[in-house]
């Protein structure tokens, strides 16, 4: 019987603390947990012994992800599944640490501005041009 089993520590700044996230996924279950690690940046030194001593003693909750399938899974998965997982998941969870999330905020709110002003330019152009035509009209009319 084969295991299939993956662990990650990813560490990131939270705005006020240095915190590490440690995901584990274990035969078709996953896990994570949150670590703090302080207000000061841990070093290599710092992460190396934490892993070496207490990564085993940590207790993650195993279940599946709000009963969505989890991607691992026993045999071979297909492309197109494996590729609406991985999608699901960045859109559930997000991409990047809070400050790229502020940037892309940013950059969508600026977008959505950029589309407004531009639907308008054109509804005004075609409003132009609308009238422009209309007031052609009347002058052939008058025998101009």
């Amino acid at each position: 019987m084969q295991v299939n089993s993956s662990s990650t520590l990813t560490i990131l700044h939270d705005g006020q603390f240095w915190v590490g996230i440690c995901e584990r996924e274990e035969d078709g279950l996953y896990g994570a947990r949150r670590i703090v690690f302080g207000p000061h940046e841990p070093t290599d030194e710092t992460v190396l012994a934490f892993v070496c001593a207490r990564w085993h003693r940590l207790a993650f909750r195993m279940g599946t992800r709000e009963g969505r399938e989890s991607p691992v899974r026993r045999g071979k998965i297909n492309p197109k599944r494996m590729q609406r997982i991985v999608r699901r998941t960045i859109e559930d969870r997000g991409v990047g640490t809070k400050a790229q999330q502020a940037v892309r905020e940013g950059y969508e709110a600026a977008k959505t501005e950029r589309k407004k002003e531009d639907r308008a330019e054109r509804h005004d152009e075609a409003q132009r041009r609308f009238q422009l035509k209309q007031q052609k009209r009347k002058e052939k009319k008058r025998g101009h």
